[in-house]
């Protein structure tokens, strides 16, 4: 009681200091997010720092200000000692400069404030008591953690104020600030001042209540005043023992002094949820609160959740709102009174709690978890606890001691046990970690107090470490505490990314725990790691941590709530080693735990002697018994086995222990290793075992559960303390489950594994399970167990470890040395070096290399660098890890052909020595492996792949010859688990490999065994006969197959099923007719790969014998063929496809191995005749001259592929007509940009081509463009120049091989190169992008699709035959080149819809007169009828009929089709995909014109632009007729050109445009080059309307000149040129100016450089793409207006001239275009906005005058489509803004709203006073609600001041909106009215007293623009006011107005009177 007293004696006189209340000074810190985000808005913020200023007491020194802008880093702009007067400060404040950058690290400033800017020597008086406030403004959420660095700050009593946009994270805010009402919100930036007030008056309240009246603050806190919550458990179980919970908080309120500045009290009840019962401000009398206890009522409820209800009172209690004065300093303390269990989490509420500095007190009673209630407490000992509630009273003693000594600071701690260890602490320095660093450092300065350094028992080393660890100190670096603790206050955060700790342990081991570094493990002190880690590690931890923990270093890891606890629980040696705290800063509440658990294990760990040996007879020893139901006879004789072994042993605590577990479906412990200390309990125990009984056998989930279970720390194992681990399996059976994964991992961590079976067991998996496969033994049964008895002692004292010798061969080790693999790495290195212990390299019979790769291979040694195994293991042992990414293993296996299996790199392959490739590989190949896998394979290359398991296990089986030869591990440190393995699939492929002779062939035959068959079957017997006879069949000689299909395939008889010649011609001659269908070729063809090809049906594949398939076959496959046919040709197989007449002849031809090897017979009666021709080849096909360019990805995806096309490109060449002249060839290799390796005139023979196709070298590079390189063919290989024969009308082909899909747009140029007559063919492979390479060819048939690149020969016939139709079609009959207008094809499509029904019968007799005057034919007039609604549908193709009568006799009988709704955009689609293509008759690509004639009668339901555009493109020239129902808009949209849309009535007046129509038909320009290559052509002049007059006008092109733009570009140029054609520059009326622009602009010219459009012109053709990226539109407009639209440069605004800009744009802009745009609006410059459809249309209208002005194309190639509207647009917008008459006569709307707005009238509805006066007297009043005023404002500038609604905004013209209004909106108005004000609407706000005064300021241009009447009768007071307001407008614009000239104006007022 005394004490008690005493602490509120002392929180008195400590209280007696804080009475004084006037507002001190303060020292005051700006924080300002200076980040890209806030550019915009930061003026607003220097305003508002500006206004804050204003308010403070600078210049009598009792405030001081300090600014500090950051964004990724902070910024000081001044210290809080820089200035001492307040005008110094508004000055720096003005001048500030937006920082700008990214990302924004809030937590890092808030770091930075607390270590360099609220400290005395940067002028802060806090040492002195005077408050600190930090005021922080936040545009966006921070990208680091704030929480440490937060309440870093509050803990040195700043007070922390945050304002935020709603772009910032409101509830981050809440946490940096001292209490949630401190952190304000405003929509943006600008609306600052609207929180101005309200800030200042937080700060006031708190800084007045936290003034202390003396300047110096000393001691801990000793206060006088406690604030006390109680916390009361009112669940359902203690409803009888609340009474005494009642009275014990009134005996403790009753010793308390309570009062508004003394102790206060708050009581909160709980149980499910927490309900206050009252705050800590509700009572100022000690009274009040006693009669409120005495009133409590028992809540009642449940769950009981105390986690809830302790985060519940943090969040609502200990705050500022509720009473607690917690940030002025004032101790708070929570009393629990807990009767239970709590049913959800305690740690981190109860953690917040402490972090807070709340002191809680728990009491509880014997239903209270013990441990739970410690956790709560601040302090274990701070947990109480009784009997019963009524035992209360006991404690209240207790209560009084622990409540006097509450000062709070951090626990202490108990010092380690004394005895040697090596402490090394690894701590997380990644940058994630930057604001808990310091109280990392703490924490280790804390336990090395603990340790006893200054006698040399402990050494301490620290290591920090994020991508790489750097030792701080070494173990024997310091020698005493002194030195390190120095050492570890001085520690910097090394920072830095990713958190590699796997890295981290790996250097450890091999740097840190070694004598040199100072460890003393060889003297057997223990070692100890303590990792401390905020994050989860990017590199794998498992191998390094085991490595670690064999070393016998003891791991503990501590991890934050950031870290992965699952990875910590790995990297410890026992998972309850890893511990975890919500922060860094909750570090000291486990400190105990830790020490407890570093002093439980090395003292345990303590070894007898100081040496360190393998103590034989110390070891523990686990029995693994099956009990499964096989067993249950043999298990007395284990029972007896296992009781000899153990008495043959020392058992003992600190000798051998023993345990066993018996398993069948589960394991179950008999015993643990600690269960017993003495042989005769152990030999009781086994002899009392009972035969457990069950089924299945799961071997692999016992292995695991003894793994897991029983080899640990607390069941007995010493295995951490390096006490040899040995399991003996007794098993009788297979196991039902798979053992691999669990027997690898007792094998990881070292356990050494005896597998004993009998004749039921499995051998092999014994093998697999035991830690050698010579250490499985074997029994008969289980009685013969003593057999072994000895063979066990003998294997339990020895481990040799050899392997078998084998045939000479050449070994390459491939290893992935990439970044991932770097912990693996030397667990490889130790695998090549076993493996190589087992090679004969001295007697010259195996040789060795190694390659180590990642993005790039890199030899180590050749296969003839050393000749011993000596300089070998030496090199090997030496072996750095390469690092670097990705992993192209694809690369390096291609590489391995090239380089190292060559004879010059020490291959004796020529020899028939066996080559070996073996691969160690780490993860999935970033590039494709199939090719160069493939092509080792064929250079007799036996592949063995080894994965881990982040290795694609499907991939390495197909590097490896065979899926078996594909072994996987789970880390590269159970490689040593399948080296037997491996060793033995070399050998006994090696030995097999040595062939007796080498002519020796593998033949399959394939037969047609289906129901079509059955009568030609015996043909077929007989014809395998005859072929078979003639074969050398045996062993090692020829080998034979038979396989029969039909739906499935059956095999008769396999390779190695006989072995002489008679065997098969028995077996073939037996063969029976199989019968069945359908006929499944491909399923065939795909199961005899899969099964019959293969090393266990004897195929020799691996070995090198050539493998053969011979079909017979009858009829077409029902299944597809392609893609198993490629799979055997991959494969190597030869297949010979014997077909007959009911045989599909192209499919067979895609079978065999080569088109030629398809042979053909009438039926099977005649196969004799093609046994000669089996051996024949095709004859060559002759085709026509051409000039044939090869356009070949070069790119870095494709260098595995490329020396297939570079084959590709021979045989096509080999098959062309050099030498005479006939054809010629270019090939031109690309990726970013084209490289021309010759051209079309470089060779003039055959040999000169192949010579420089076969020494290409790949070129690399990326990204893949495509575009660009079709566009470089056009404009410099299909030339003149370069040798193409094009003028000369020779075909022009082009061969695209691509391997991915084009990072820029190809449509442009593949459609220039098509206009210039090319006939495109593209091949891709998977990685290809098909519909692209379809819309770069001439027709989508013309694309064609490899799996790969080595799959082309594939495709060869199909191309050749393809470019062979085409050319020899497109040969014009004569050189000339004219238009044939008589030659074209016309395509009719009519709306077949339902609302067509009436005028059909019309447009089928207007479709007759129009056929009847063409001249249809063959090579004449072609003709096709399609009709649509919903769909299309063809009425007839356009060869479908070849004179006029059939024509027209089809059109005569066409019925109207119906449907709905009307698709247009689809039909047009269809019939360019189905109507204008090749198959259908179209000779588009011969340069026939194409025409489509449209019969339309309604508007279409889905979208038009996009296929209209498609059929531009293409050259089809559209003609629209509609009717009055049709959409006039759409059909000229369709058309070719706008005139090309006819109209009329009704349908039955399609005679009326006949005419017409006859006549744009005779004139339609044909979209081609001045000559056309293939059918003679007119050079067409472009068309220009003619043009209207216009005053003179300033026009600036701003050009999109990134690296998105490159291939469009060309034509942004034409449409220039095209539009300067039309302007007046002669005569000084425009003038033109072009900025082109990406990351940055560039003026190519300014509007005074030149004076003539012939200077402009020719400038603009020479016009350079700029390149470059990102797209920063923004900055580009920006720079127009200070630097192009000005007088210097030419602009002749001042004079009034219209100032026009034309934006040509491909792509989204990266930064803001609003400001700029806006700044240009106002300098009186008229936007318009050209975008692609890259473009971001919603961007371009922002940026344009009216969303009218923005203008959209597909492609930049389409910039003629919309030239005209543009020019309309421009000359409607300057002709209308040259008024005829300097004054401007006044325009009125009148707008009603309420929910919606509704316009009365527009502003061009009347154009006389009267007429206006007469709609505003007859208004009706509108009602409804709500009052959306800001939906109001929002239509009125979205619908009314605009141009259409007869604004004259854009014309100059003022715009004012008056409102008047008569209550608060419903809705929000802050953005409307911004967005009016920006569009320079001047906003007048007339409101009575029910609306909102600061909402109208708002909405006002300005807030003396808010006027007001008591009622709307009162308006008339207001009237003069208004005037007033009115005559004073400013317009927002230029001093000089530049479109209504006549006027100079330095400020634009309207007349006062209106």
């Amino acid at each position: 009681r005394k004490r008690f007293q005493h602490m509120n004696l002392n929180m008195s006189e400590f209280l007696c200091s804080l009475v004084e209340r006037k507002a001190p000074g303060k020292d005051v810190v700006f924080l300002l997010d200076g980040s890209d985000s806030t550019r915009s808005g930061f003026p607003a913020m220097r305003d508002f720092v500006q206004r804050v200023v204003e308010t403070l007491s600078v210049d009598d020194n009792k405030d001081r200000v300090s600014v500090v802008q950051y964004s990724r880093d902070p910024a000081v702009q001044f210290y809080l000692n820089t200035y001492t007067t307040k005008a110094e400060i508004l000055d720096t404040v003005r001048g500030l400069r937006h920082k700008g950058g990214r990302p924004l690290n809030t937590g890092a400033a808030l770091q930075y404030l607390g270590d360099n800017v609220f400290t005395a020597s940067a002028g802060s008086r806090r040492p002195e008591g005077v408050p600190q406030v930090l005021i922080l403004l936040s545009g966006g959420r921070s990208f680091d953690s704030v929480d440490a660095p937060a309440s870093a700050l509050k803990q040195l009593g700043v007070l922390i104020f945050a304002i935020g946009t709603r772009s910032a994270d409101s509830r981050q805010l809440q946490e940096i600030s001292n209490d949630p009402s401190y952190a304000l919100s405003v929509s943006e930036f600008t609306d600052l001042p609207s929180v101005q007030q309200q800030l200042q008056s937080s700060v006031e309240a708190v800084v007045i209540d936290a003034s202390p009246e003396s300047p110096t603050v000393t001691g801990m806190l000793t206060s006088t005043a406690s604030y006390i919550v109680f916390l009361l458990d009112g669940s359902d179980s203690t409803r009888y023992g609340f009474p005494a919970m009642r009275e014990f908080v009134e005996r403790v309120v009753e010793k308390l002094n309570v009062g508004q500045n003394k102790d206060r009290v708050s009581v909160v009840q709980y149980s499910r949820d927490a309900e206050v019962n009252f705050y800590l401000n509700t009572y100022t009398t000690r009274e009040d609160v006693l009669d409120s206890v005495r009133g409590l009522k028992h809540r009642g409820g449940r769950p009981l959740n105390t986690g809830a209800a302790l985060q519940y009172v943090r969040d609502n209690v200990f705050t500022n709102s509720s009473g607690s004065r917690r940030l002025q300093g004032v101790p708070q303390m929570l009393i629990l009174l807990n009767g239970g269990r709590s049913f959800d989490n305690v740690d981190t509420p109860a953690s917040a709690l402490k972090q807070q500095g709340v002191v809680v007190i728990g009491i509880g009673t014997r239903g209270s978890d013990k441990s739970e209630l410690q956790k709560i407490s601040y302090d274990p000992s701070y947990a109480l606890s009784v009997t019963e509630f009524t035992d209360l009273p006991s404690v209240q003693e207790q209560l009084s001691s622990v409540m006097s000594t509450v000062p709070v600071r951090a626990p202490s701690v108990t010092p380690i046990v004394p005895g040697k260890k090596d402490v090394v602490f690894l701590l997380d320095g990644s940058d994630s970690t930057r604001s808990g660093f310091p109280a990392m450092r703490d924490f280790v300065q804390r336990v090395v107090e603990t340790l006893s350094v200054d006698d040399n028992k402990d050494r301490v080393s620290v290591v920090q470490y994020s991508r790489d660890p750097a030792v701080q100190f070494y173990l024997n670096t310091y020698t005493t505490k002194a030195e390190i603790l120095d050492t570890v206050r001085g520690l910097r955060h090394k920072g830095g990314r990713p958190l590699n700790t796997g890295a981290a342990l790996q250097y450890l081991g091999d740097n840190v725990f070694t004598a040199s570094a100072g460890s003393r493990r060889p003297e057997g002190v223990p070692q100890v790691l303590i990792l401390l880690s905020g994050g989860r590690s990017f590199d794998s931890v498992d191998a390094p941590a085991s490595a670690l923990k064999q070393l016998g270093v003891l791991i503990f890891a501590i991890g934050t709530r950031s870290a992965d606890s699952r990875q910590l629980q790995e990297i410890s040696n026992d998972p309850s080693y890893a511990l975890s705290v919500s922060e860094f800063t909750d570090l000291p509440s486990v400190q105990q735990q830790l020490q407890s658990s570093v002093e439980a294990v090395v003292i345990d760990a303590s070894p007898e002697s100081p040496t360190v040996t393998v103590d034989t007879a110390k070891k523990d020893i686990v029995f693994l018994l099956d009990g499964s139901d096989s067993t249950r006879y043999g298990f007395p004789a284990m029972r007896e086995f296992v009781e000899r072994v153990v008495e043959k042993l020392n058992v003992g605590q600190n000798k051998d222990r023993v345990s066993v577990v018996q398993y069948s479906r589960d394991a179950e412990v008999n015993f643990y290793l600690n269960t017993y200390t003495t042989r005769e309990d152990v030999l009781d125990s086994v002899r009392g075992l009972k035969h457990r009984g069950g089924r299945p056998l799961n071997t692999g989930a016992a292995l695991q559960y003894v793994r897991d279970n029983v080899f640990t720390n607390s069941s007995g194992s010493r295995r951490l303390q390096g006490v040899p681990q040995m399991l003996i399996l007794l098993n009788g059976g297979r196991s039902f489950d798979n053992v691999d994964t669990p027997a690898s991992a007792l094998k990881q961590q070292g356990v050494v594994v005896i597998g004993i079976g009998t004749r039921g067991s499995d051998k092999s998996e014994l093998q697999k399970i035991s830690y050698d496969p010579s250490y499985a033994l074997s029994v008969t049964e289980f009685t013969d167990l003593p057999s072994v008895q000895e063979q066990l002692s003998s294997v339990m004292s020895t481990v040799p470890v050899r392997a078998p010798s084998a045939p000479g061969k050449d070994v390459v080790f491939l290893l992935d040395g990439s970044d991932s693999t770097r912990s693996g790495f030397p667990a490889m290195r130790d695998f090549v070096q076993r493996v190589v212990e087992t090679l004969s390299v001295d007697d010259n019979k195996d040789r060795v290399s190694v390659v180590q790769y990642s993005r790039d291979p890199a030899v180590q040694f050749y296969l003839n660098t050393y000749t011993t195994k000596a300089e070998i293991l030496d090199t090997v042992r030496g072996l750095r890890h390469k690092g670097g990414r990705p992993l192209n293993t694809g690369a390096a296996l291609q590489y391995l052909g090239d380089n190292v299996f060559t004879a010059s790199a020490g291959s004796r392959r020529p020899e028939g020595v066996p080559q070996v490739l073996i691969l160690l590989s780490g993860g999935r190949s970033f590039d494709s492996v199939d090719a160069p896998a493939s092509a080792l394979k064929q250079l007799g290359v036996l592949i063995f792949a080894i994965g881990t398991r982040s290795a694609d296990s499907r991939q390495l089986q197909e590097i490896s010859n065979d899926p078996s030869y594909a072994l996987s591990v789970s880390e590269f440190t159970d490689l040593p688990s399948v080296q037997q393995q491996l060793q033995s699939s070399v050998e006994a492929v090696v030995i097999d490999a040595s062939p007796e002779s080498p002519t020796v062939t593998d033949i399959v035959f394939l037969l047609d065994g289906s129901d079509s068959t059955r009568y030609g079957f015996p043909a077929m017997r007989e014809f395998v006969e005859r072929v078979v006879e003639k074969l050398n069949v045996g062993q090692n000689k020829d080998r034979v197959s038979v396989v029969q299909y039909s739906r499935d395939a059956e095999v008769n008889f396999y390779l190695n099923t006989y072995t002489t010649r008679e065997d098969v011609l028995d077996s073939v001659r037996g063969l029976k007719h199989r019968g069945g269908r359908p006929l499944n070729t491909g399923a065939a063809l795909q199961y005899v790969r899969d099964n019959v090809f293969t090393n266990s049906s004897g195929s020799r594949r691996l070995q090198g014998v050539p493998q053969m398939l011979i079909l017979l076959n009858g009829g077409r496959s029902f299944d597809n063929v392609d893609t198993p046919a490629s799979a055997l040709k991959q494969q190597g197989v030869v297949v010979i496809g014997i077909g007959t007449r009911g045989s599909d002849k192209s499919e067979l031809q895609k079978i065999s191995y080569d088109p030629s090897y398809a042979l053909s017979v009438t039926e099977f009666t005649d196969l004799p005749s093609v046994q000669e021709q089996l051996s024949s080849v095709m004859m060559e096909r002759k085709a026509p001259g051409k000039d044939v360019v090869f356009l070949l990805d070069g790119s870095d995806s494709t260098r595995s592929g490329f020396p297939a096309m570079r084959d590709f490109v021979q045989r096509v060449v080999e098959t062309l007509s050099v030498d005479d002249n006939k054809d010629r060839v270019s090939v031109v290799q690309y990726s970013r940009d084209p490289a021309v390796q010759f051209y079309l005139n470089t060779y003039t023979t055959k040999a000169e081509i192949l010579d420089t196709v076969r020494g290409l070298r790949h070129k690399g590079g990326r990204p893949l463009n495509t575009g660009a390189a079709l566009q470089y063919l056009g404009d410099n290989v299909f030339t003149a120049s370069a040798g193409s024969r094009r003028p000369e009308g020779v075909p022009q082909v082009l061969i695209l091989l691509s391997g991915g899909r084009s990072f820029d747009s190809v449509d442009a140029p593949a459609s220039a190169l098509k206009q210039l007559g090319v006939l495109i063919f593209a091949i891709g492979t998977r990685s290809a992008d098909s519909r692209q390479l379809q819309e770069i060819s001439n027709d989508p048939s013309y694309a064609l699709s490899v799996s790969e690149f080595t799959d082309l020969p594939s495709v060869q016939q199909q191309l050749q035959s393809s470019v062979e139709a085409v050319v020899i079609d497109a040969s014009p009959e004569s050189p000339t080149v004219t238009v044939d207008t008589a030659k074209k094809d016309i395509v009719f499509l009519l709306d077949g819809s339902d609302s067509t029904r009436y005028g059909f019968p019309a447009m089928r007799e207007f479709v007759e007169r129009v056929v009847e005057k063409l001249n249809v034919g063959q090579n004449k007039d072609r003709v096709s009828v399609v009709q649509y609604s919903r769909d299309a549908e063809v009425n007839f193709y356009l060869n479908t009929y070849t004179t006029r009568e059939d024509v027209l006799d089809s059109v005569r009988g066409l019925k109207h089709r119906g449907g709905r709704p009307l698709n247009t955009g689809a039909a047009l689609q269809y019939v360019r995909d189905n109507v204008f293509t090749n198959s259908s008759g179209s000779r588009r690509l011969q340069g026939v014109p194409q025409m489509l004639i449209l019969l339309n009668g309604g508007r279409s339901f889905d979208n038009v632009d996009t296929p209209a555009s498609a059929l531009k493109q293409q050259g089809v020239v559209v003609i629209g007729i509609g009717t009055r129902g049709s959409d006039k808009s759409e059909l000229q949209k369709i058309s070719y050109d706008p005139s090309y849309a006819l109209s009329v009535t009704e349908f039955t007046d399609l005679p009326s445009v006949q005419e017409q129509l006859s006549s744009v038909m005779s004139t339609v320009p044909v979209r081609a080059p001045s000559v056309t290559p293939i059918v003679p052509g007119k050079k067409v002049t472009d068309f220009y309307l003619p043009k209207r007059k216009a005053p003179g006008k300033d026009v600036v092109f701003l050009l999109d000149g990134s690296d998105s733009t490159r291939s469009g570009f060309p034509a942004m140029r034409d449409f220039v040129q095209r539009v300067v054609e039309t302007l007046s520059v002669d005569d000084n009326k425009d003038r033109v100016s072009v900025v082109q622009y990406s990351r940055d602009p560039a003026v190519q010219f300014y509007l005074n450089t030149y004076t003539t459009k012939a200077e402009i012109l020719d400038t603009v053709r020479g016009l350079r793409h700029k390149g470059g990226r990102p797209l920063n539109t923004g900055a580009a407009l920006q720079y127009l207006g200070d630097n192009v639209f000005t007088a210097s440069a030419g602009s002749r605004r001042p004079e009034g001239v219209p100032q026009v800009l034309i934006l040509l744009s491909g792509g989204r802009s990266f930064d803001s275009v609003d400001a700029p745009a806006s700044a240009l609006k106002q300098l009186g410059v008229l936007i318009f906005a050209i975008g692609t459809r890259s473009a971001d249309s919603r961007q371009l209208q922002e940026i344009s005058n009216d969303p009218s002005y923005a203008l959209s194309v597909s492609e930049f190639t389409d910039l003629p489509s919309v030239q005209q509207q543009l020019q309309s647009s421009v000359e409607a917008v300057v002709i209308d803004a040259s008024p005829e008459s300097p004054t401007v006569t006044d325009r009125v709307s009148v707008v009603q709203y309420s929910r919606d707005a509704e316009v009365n009238f527009y502003l061009n509805t009347y154009t006389t006073r009267e007429d206006v006066l007469d709609s505003v007297r007859g208004l009706k009043h509108r009602g409804g609600r709500p009052l959306n005023t800001g939906a109001a404002l929002q239509y009125v500038r979205d619908n009314v001041f605009t141009n259409s609604s007869g604004s004259r905004r854009l014309q100059g013209v003022p715009q004012m909106l008056i409102l008047l209004n008569g209550g608060r909106s419903f809705d929000n108005v802050d953005t409307p009215a911004s967005a009016l004000k920006q569009q320079g609407v001047v906003v007048i706000g007339i409101g009575t007293r029910g609306s909102d005064k600061s909402e109208l300021q708002k909405i006002s241009y300005d807030p003396s623009y808010a006027l007001s009447v008591t009622e709307f009768t009162d308006l008339p007071s207001v009237q003069e006011q208004l005037s007033s307001v009115m005559s004073t407008v400013p317009v927002r614009a230029p001093s000089v107005t530049p479109i209504v000239p006549g006027k100079k104006v330095t400020d634009f007022y309207l007349p006062k009177a209106w």
